[in-house]
């Protein structure tokens, strides 16, 4: 009788073993993407406005202040979730806030932005999504801190909320003691 168990017995301890390594494994840390531009200067972009397909946004017209780039789409569920925390974090005025605009239609975004408002300062438009490769961007919604000096201090996968924005990005405006107030 033993040895009809004993294979049970072993198959359960696994499953245990397995579901255990499962929960303990859930450190909401694991899950960052770290990303290979922290410390690095920003991708160069050459971007049509997303008001203004006739206008150009480059990477080299935001430098000399920080700036917090949000990667969204009207496509984006996740976009609607964080909106009114990039919202308010625009409306505190102390940095500049640019929504890049990823793989959208013009008129499906220009649409989204009325609205919900359209809390940026610029919005690039990558319609493709070329430019986003260099970014490392492969989805939105994501938020990078890009300092004054056009180095990438911090990126976030995921909706960003109040909290977040605290913590994170105004605690950064705070060290570099600089904000852009557009």
């Amino acid at each position: 009788m033993i040895r009809r168990l004993l294979p049970l017995a072993i198959f359960l301890g696994l499953c245990v073993l397995l579901l255990a390594g499962v929960l303990l494994s859930r450190d909401p840390q694991r899950d960052v993407i770290p990303s290979p531009l922290i410390g690095r200067p920003a991708p160069e972009f050459d971007l049509p406005d997303l008001h203004d397909p006739e206008r150009r946004i480059r990477s080299s017209d935001l430098r000399g202040t920080p700036y917090v780039v949000n990667v969204w789409g009207s496509w984006c569920p996740e976009c609607r979730i964080e909106h009114p925390a990039i919202a308010r974090l625009a409306e505190t005025g102390r940095i500049r806030v640019v929504g890049y605009n990823y793989k959208d239609e013009r008129a499906d975004a220009l649409r989204w932005l009325q609205q919900f408002g359209d809390p940026y300062a610029l919005v690039p438009a990558d319609e493709e999504g070329r430019a986003a490769l260099d970014w490392g961007i492969y989805g939105a919604p994501e938020t990078f801190f890009i300092d004054a000096e056009g180095i990438v201090r911090w990126k976030h996968v995921g909706a960003l909320t109040d909290e977040i924005v605290e913590r994170e990005i105004l605690a950064r405006v705070d060290a570099a003691g600089t904000g852009s107030g557009e």
